[in-house]
């Protein structure tokens, strides 16, 4: 199972990177983490993302285990997760346009769009939130694999 979830994510990686190149980022911006953005980020987390992704980014039970439909439960996004295993503009393109959009051909997400009711600094703001949640060691993982991510581009 944590192969084939590798697979994945490695899948995502390619497919997100190649859709960034074609149309251009969106996600490449990163909010700074300030109080204001963290607020935002914490409002808009709560009323869009916590109903699936859970209060306290915990995700849902079993969160690496199929459905019946055949997507995957929300997972956390806390550091048990692996939110902080993607660079920023993938997880902005999946917040974005939905996990159908970074997927690969017959992975079946169940991750919504929020194109139409999140702005592009809402998206930014949740996801700086998120980030701040890690641990500092974390953090600096994600900024990573982000800064490797960008200069392959």
């Amino acid at each position: 199972m944590l192969t084939r979830l590798a697979g994945v994510a490695a899948a995502l990686l390619v497919l997100g990177g190649a859709a960034l190149w074609l149309m251009g980022g969106g996600g490449d911006r990163r909010l700074a983490a300030d109080s204001q953005t963290l607020a935002v980020g914490a409002r808009v987390y709560e009323a869009a993302c916590a109903a699936c992704h859970g209060k306290n980014l915990e995700g849902q039970p079993n969160w690496q285990r199929p459905l019946p439909d055949g997507g995957l439960p929300a997972p956390p996004h806390d550091e048990s997760g692996h939110t902080w295993h993607h660079p920023d503009a993938i997880l902005f393109r999946i917040t974005k346009f939905g996990g159908a959009a970074e997927a690969p051909p017959g992975f079946k997400s169940n991750m919504p769009a929020f194109a139409d009711s999140l702005s592009d600094d809402e998206i930014r703001a949740v996801l700086a939130y998120i980030r701040r949640s890690w641990p500092a060691a974390i953090q600096a993982r994600q900024a990573e694999i982000d800064r490797r991510f960008r200069e392959a581009r």
